[in-house]
């Protein structure tokens, strides 16, 4: 699969520059993972672990670090999980519709899979609230080292800029992503260079390659050993967006700008920060900070806001992106996309998602107050969404790629003791201040969980009443209505029982269309679906027809669009001759087998607040006819 891979990933950046792209990288993917300096090392000597600040203790966390560096993020995400692309694209969400694939033929195992996603789906919407929250804060707390008595404005300023950043989502980001790179990279170059500078003053800190220090850590501390890799962790935050982002750029620019720029400067500035704290321990309190020269601090805090405004910003956006994916995929209710640029399809706005996001961020911001304090709400959240990927990547690798269990098995119990041992550490943190993620996460789950069954058990009520389509198509022949001239679309997501909007327009109407075309959109567990396979067309006489396009994940739903392809005999998609018939169902909960009275009238609401087929598959307003019916569930 690697060579096509490539090639679906990389479609659309064949005249790119290589330099260009890896640039570009940089800005989109990597400005999380690039902010965690910011907090990781102040977290793990002054989050209350009770770490030494001394020689073993510095050395054993930077081994600590350094390695897990390598093994999760070099090894595991670079060489394993981005290689896991649904036709180039990435994120927790097509690696789920790509192991839903791969477990076809192993119903129980299928659905336990899709169970995974949908966990770390929901954890990443937690991650999405606490990843601007903690980033902004950690950067603004830089001014209470440069002015006295600053230190109770760090949450209002910090409000500001928040609130700022999603006023402009609707905007869109193509203008101010041009910056994106540029910023990012002079800001990998600056955490290099501060790292050498710490460096250069405690040369013996690099002793911390060696991972026998790590073991050392373990040993010397054994009951806080697990426990402060609930710390450590924080410097692996975002290594999800490395694989959520890859449908932007592909494997390789990616992996590129890891392995030259990203890599080597987050090293070195942690590295450079252990150098400060082994001739000062007192620096503990802020050592990112305390790293840089006096002269240099306000503009290295006005550096480090831009570049977590970035971070923040690459994480809503792949809020919108999954959300999407979700919603073609049938996991959550469909919402108004609107799209921010004319010339990339990957940037979207979701107004639900973006002031969904605000509110929970300016809660946690009003709620912890200090990037320590919510650093204890971090990690749950991202080693929770980092396990499942692992778990659904195992079944890729064994199922669908076929690769030896004699070379798979043993990398991937390593990768699962990894995030294992992560995630324990993490899990003390729910009483400590880290349950809102999980909270949010279980909510989330239930709800993709209720829509999803919900949607199920709809069809299938309206199913029990439905009228297979042969014996009415034999019946309209034995007794034909007054026909009318043009073309009826009815949107049905059976495409072997009659709609409940033709039953309904025929009865009331007493007439049908010249022609009617029965029309089901599925969705593949694929990206995109080329024009070539977009359609099936199929004549029953009569004037009637099946239509069933096929959308991609990814796809824009666009049906009139579509139907333009639909080339059949006497077929006729003409705007001014075509109106469309859309069935509204209005739920009613009652004592009928399915599901529990408190999910039905959750999956009422939801159904009633759901952005309709009309905006959803861009018809055309003057030409749609909805007709309503209630169904018991």
């Amino acid at each position: 699969m690697g060579q096509a891979s490539s090639q679906a990933a990389s479609a659309g950046h064949s005249a790119a520059k290589p330099i260009g792209m890896l640039v570009a990288a940089v800005g989109v993917v990597y400005g999380d993972i690039g902010t965690s300096p910011l907090y990781t090392l102040k977290e793990v000597f002054s989050g209350g672990y009770g770490v030494p600040v001394n020689h073993d203790g510095v050395l054993g966390i930077l081994a600590l670090i350094f390695w897990s560096l390598i093994w999760v993020v070099s090894i595991k995400y670079m060489m394993f999980v981005l290689r896991a692309d649904n036709q180039g694209e990435g994120g927790i969400m097509a690696l789920t519709a790509l192991a839903r694939r791969a477990a076809s033929g192993y119903p129980k195992l299928r659905g336990l899979l899709v169970v995974c996603g949908l966990i770390g789906a929901a954890l990443f919407y937690g991650d999405s609230m606490i990843t601007p929250a903690i980033s902004v804060l950690s950067a603004i707390e830089g001014l209470g080292l440069a002015f006295d008595g600053i230190d109770h404005w760090v949450v209002p300023l910090s409000l500001v800029v928040l609130v700022a950043l999603f006023l402009i989502q609707s905007h869109g980001t193509a203008r101010i992503g041009i910056l994106f790179g540029p910023i990012m990279v002079t800001w990998f170059v600056v955490l290099g260079a501060l790292g050498v500078y710490g460096i250069l003053q405690h040369p013996e800190v690099l002793q911390a390659m060696n991972p026998v220090w790590g073991v050392r850590f373990f040993v010397a501390h054994p009951g806080m050993g697990v426990t402060i890799l609930g710390a450590v962790v924080l410097a692996l935050t975002g290594a999800e967006a490395l694989y959520a982002d890859m449908g932007h750029f592909g494997r390789k620019p990616i992996a590129r700008a890891w392995f030259i720029l990203v890599l080597p400067a987050l090293v070195l500035n942690y590295f450079g920060q252990g150098a400060l704290l082994l001739g000062d321990p007192e620096a503990a309190r802020n050592p990112f900070y305390l790293l840089a020269p006096s002269w240099a601090l306000i503009p290295l805090v006005g550096l480090s806001t831009l570049a977590t405004v970035i971070a923040s910003q690459a994480v809503i956006s792949g809020a919108f992106s999954l959300t999407r994916q979700a919603i073609q995929l049938g996991y959550i209710p469909r919402m108004h996309i609107r799209h921010t640029s004319s010339a990339e399809q990957g940037q979207i706005y979701i107004g639900a998602v973006n002031w969904a996001l605000m509110v929970g961020v300016i809660l946690l911001v009003l709620g912890f107050e200090s990037s320590g304090a919510l650093a204890s709400a971090y990690g749950v959240a991202v080693t929770g969404t980092m396990l499942m990927t692992t778990i659904l990547v195992s079944a890729v690798m064994l199922l669908l790629w076929k690769w030896p269990p004699l070379l798979a098995v043993p990398v991937l119990i390593g990768f699962l003791l990894v995030d294992g041992l992560y995630f324990a550490a993490n899990v003390p943190k729910i009483v400590q201040g880290g349950a809102f993620p999980v909270i949010a996460g279980i909510a989330l789950f239930v709800l993709m969980t209720t829509w999803k069954r919900g949607k199920q058990l709809l069809v299938e009520r309206m199913d029990e009443g439905g009228l297979p389509l042969p014996i009415f198509i034999s019946s309209i022949a034995v007794q034909p209505p007054h026909r009318v001239q043009g073309t009826a679309v009815f949107l049905t997501a059976r495409p072997d029982a009659v709609p409940h909007a033709l039953l309904h327009n025929l009865l009331h109407n007493q007439v049908l269309h010249e022609q009617v075309v029965l029309l089901t959109v599925v969705y593949e567990d694929i990206p995109r679906v080329p024009p070539t396979r977009r359609f099936e067309v199929d004549s029953y006489g009569e004037g009637f027809f099946r239509v069933i396009l096929h959308f991609g994940f990814v796809d824009e739903p666009d049906v009139p669009q579509a139907l333009k392809l639909c080339h059949l005999g006497d077929l006729d998609f003409s705007p001014m001759r075509t109106t469309y018939f859309l069935s509204r169902e209005t739920v009613i909960a009652s004592k009928l087998e399915g599901m529990a009275r408190w999910r039905e009238g959750l999956f009422a609401f939801m159904l009633k607040n759901a952005n309709g087929n009309l905006r959803f598959f861009n018809l055309p307003l003057n030409r749609v006819i909805e007709l309503g019916t209630q169904v018991e569930m």
